[in-house]
Order: C-alpha cells, then structure tokens, then sequence
C-alpha cells in the first residue's frame, strides 16, 4: 500500500515534536494537531502580497490570504518548504525566515478542521510572480492599513488562519521598529 508523499502530514505535539504522519485529508477530517507554514512577502515599497485561494482548493476556496502556506513534508525543514511552495503557487524563488510560530484550531468549509502548529515566514521580493492556477487564483499588493480596514469590514473574505496570523505579524513587525516600512 503506497501512499503519495504529498499527502502525508506531519503530526507534531504542543512542542513541535514529531509524532507520524498521516494522509493529509484524515488529518483535517480528524482535527489533528500538525506541522504547518505560513509565509508573508513584502516588496521594496513595504507592501505585503496576498494571494486569493483557487476556488477549487479542498477549502477556504477564493478567500484571501497570505503570500502562501502549506505542510512541510517530514524531511523538510520549514524554511525548504516554505520555498517549494512559494515557488509551486506564486512562481518565484527568494530567501525567507522564521519569526514566530503559533497553534491555532479552527472550523472551516467541508467538515474540515485546521489544528496546525504554524510556524510564520517572511521575506522581500519585487520580481515577477508565475502563479500555478490551480493554486492561486489571484494575487495583490497592499499596504498593512488597507489589508486591517479590509479585514474589519470584510472579514469573511479571509482565511481563517489570516485573522489570527496578521494581528500576530504586526505586533512583530512593531517590535521590530518594521511597521514603518511596511505601508
């Protein structure tokens, strides 16, 4: 019985530690606690991008989000997998880092749970973006101001992991005297 390397999640415990792996839908189908990445690009004028989910993603279909997110296989590490990705649904390569990771568990659309252990990525690009339709179906720039107006008076136009991400990004962003620069 082979199983597709892709569709094998990590599960981790509270502390990141590797406890298996498992099928990728039984996973959110069970709500089990897994290893996760989210990366956030900015370009040269502080702008972050975001991407508009493909409508035929198995959830969160045509909402926006961050630059990208995925699971890392289990002989990544976040940083290599953060690159494929970014790579496979925007088209581009550049250098990424951690900043801070969170657990978060939330209800979304097809009886599916997302309980991940994400770890937030971020990085500069100001190149030109391929993105793989079947992953993406549409991409922007913003400034930090119109993506926290947009989220007040729009939220039901976000990823569910985005609400509790980019408040979390901002306050690192500010620690980080970045804000400034960051639209």
């Amino acid at each position: 019985m082979s199983q597709n390397y892709e569709e094998l999640i990590v599960l981790v415990d509270e502390h990141d530690n590797e406890v298996g792996v498992m099928e990728k839908m039984e996973v959110h189908r069970r709500a089990l606690l897994h290893r996760a990445f989210s990366v956030f690009i900015f370009n040269s004028q502080g702008e972050m991008m975001l991407q508009r989910r493909a409508l035929g993603k198995y959830h969160s279909g045509g909402l926006w989000t961050n630059t990208c997110c995925s699971h890392p296989y289990s002989t990544e590490t976040i940083i290599d997998a953060a690159q494929r990705r970014l790579y496979q649904e925007m088209g581009f390569k550049t250098d990424v880092k951690p900043i801070f990771h969170f657990i978060y568990k939330a209800a979304l659309d097809n009886e599916l749970t997302e309980y991940e252990f994400d770890h937030v990525l971020t990085g500069d690009y100001d190149g030109l973006v391929e993105i793989n339709p079947l992953e993406v179906g549409d991409y922007c720039f913003r400034t930090i101001q119109d993506i926290s107006n947009d989220l007040k008076s729009h939220p039901q136009k976000y990823t569910a992991w985005f609400h509790i991400a980019f408040p979390m990004l901002l306050d690192f962003l500010a620690k980080e005297n970045r804000l400034s620069n960051a639209g």
